[in-house]
């Protein structure tokens, strides 16, 4: 099962990022836990200075802009 994290506070952006990853998820049928991560703390152990941010499995993807869908599915099904 594939942890995701999107980091960020709750801005419109994270939020995107958020509705994205799930559309992507759903669409393909992926298996994954999906969590909004909004506690600033928690972000800067990542080493996040600028969010919306893609965690994948630990390992960050994607930080600072929304991807597209497509880059989102690239990432999830490598």
């Amino acid at each position: 099962m594939m942890e995701i994290k999107i980091l960020g506070p709750g801005c419109s952006r994270c939020k995107m990022l958020e509705k994205l990853t799930r559309e992507v998820v759903e669409q393909n049928g992926i298996a994954a836990n999906i969590n909004k991560v909004e506690d600033i703390k928690e972000i800067m152990k990542y080493g996040i200075m600028t969010t919306p941010a893609l965690v994948v499995n630990e390992k960050v993807e994607v930080k600072g802009r929304i991807p597209s869908t497509d880059e989102i599915k690239q990432i999830l099904t490598r």
